[in-house]
């Protein structure tokens, strides 16, 4: 749903993307260091059992160091709201965000539905309770 005029609709760039490019529908000043909310002009209804996910694109982070700050953003089922991304600017210089300009991108996944249940321990495995790097690096 579009909320006004200066609104987008997502769109894939290309057949066979697996995102749907998300666009600003305001101008805005992200300041080196600062985050901004940006927002897109648009609500969407997604399909049951699914979620979207907001995530950075990779030219704005390489060539402006312009990332979505909680990546990968997540659009719950139920939410009406509008669409919204937090970019955060790790550059040097200011980053200007036009109306129209492609901010992120959203992928459509399947969520699980889970129903947690205590249990007393927990099965091994090979891996067993090895992290942040114990499987080295080469």
């Amino acid at each position: 749903m579009l909320l006004h005029d200066e609104a987008k609709l997502p769109l894939q760039a290309n057949p066979g993307d697996a995102g749907l490019d998300l666009y600003s529908a305001e101008e805005k000043v992200i300041k080196p260091g600062e985050a901004e909310l940006i927002k897109t002009g648009i609500k969407i209804e997604l399909p049951p059992g699914t979620e979207a996910q907001v995530r950075p694109r990779s030219g704005l982070a390489l060539k402006h160091s312009v990332t979505v700050l909680n990546s990968p953003g997540t659009i719950d089922e139920g939410y009406r709201g509008e669409i919204g991304v937090i970019l955060i600017n790790h550059g040097k210089l200011d980053f200007i965000v036009d109306k129209h300009m492609r901010i992120a991108q959203m992928v459509i996944a399947p969520v699980a539905q889970v129903h947690i249940q205590e249990v007393e321990e927990v099965t091994s495995s090979e891996r067993g309770e090895g992290g942040f790097g114990s499987s080295g690096l080469k």
